[in-house]
């Protein structure tokens, strides 16, 4: 391996690691001072959507709505709130967007169904392209060449193109 192909590598790996803590937006005035409470914040803010950040939790978002979100989080907890009443406290504040895994209800049935509507009308536009090209040439398989004109002409057309085609060459 060269040195140069060795240092790409090793620059690759720093932007790595520094994207990994630069993910990590929980800052230490946040934390909790009892670790089972940091951990069950930490599990409900992994399930949270950072609203103005797109598709991120609020543990993994610096935004200051994540913030303002996290801390609230932690506030429920150290009030004796459950992990279930805090998150049902964030939801109720902002509705079923907040979550990162909505439920299947009738008002979030596009978010969960638009993929796969998306690709069935894709699939319906490509079959009806395919199933058109195919009506324009009849007989003609995908790999033959189109016909020419003079594959068109009779041969007393074919013998006066051919003369014009020799006058227009000569000098």
């Amino acid at each position: 391996m060269t040195p140069r192909r060795k240092r790409w590598i090793f620059v690759v790996l720093v932007w790595l690691i520094l994207q990994a803590v630069a993910s990590l937006a929980v800052t230490p005035d946040e934390m909790l001072r009892d670790p089972a409470l940091e951990a069950r914040a930490r599990a409900i803010s992994q399930d949270l959507r950072c609203v103005v950040c797109p598709n991120q939790s609020i543990d993994d978002s610096s935004a200051p709505l994540a913030k303002d979100l996290r801390v609230l989080v932690r506030d429920r907890l150290l009030a004796g709130d459950s992990d279930a009443q805090a998150h049902a406290f964030i939801v109720a504040r902002y509705g079923n967007f907040v979550l990162l895994k909505p439920p299947v209800q009738p008002n979030t049935l596009l978010f969960w169904f638009a993929p796969a509507l998306l690709a069935a009308g894709v699939l319906f536009g490509l079959v009806r392209f395919l199933r058109h090209q195919q009506s324009l040439s009849p007989g003609m398989s995908a790999h033959a060449a189109p016909s020419s004109a003079a594959d068109d002409l009779t041969e007393e057309e074919g013998q006066r193109l051919r003369q014009i085609m020799d006058k227009g060459s000569e000098p």
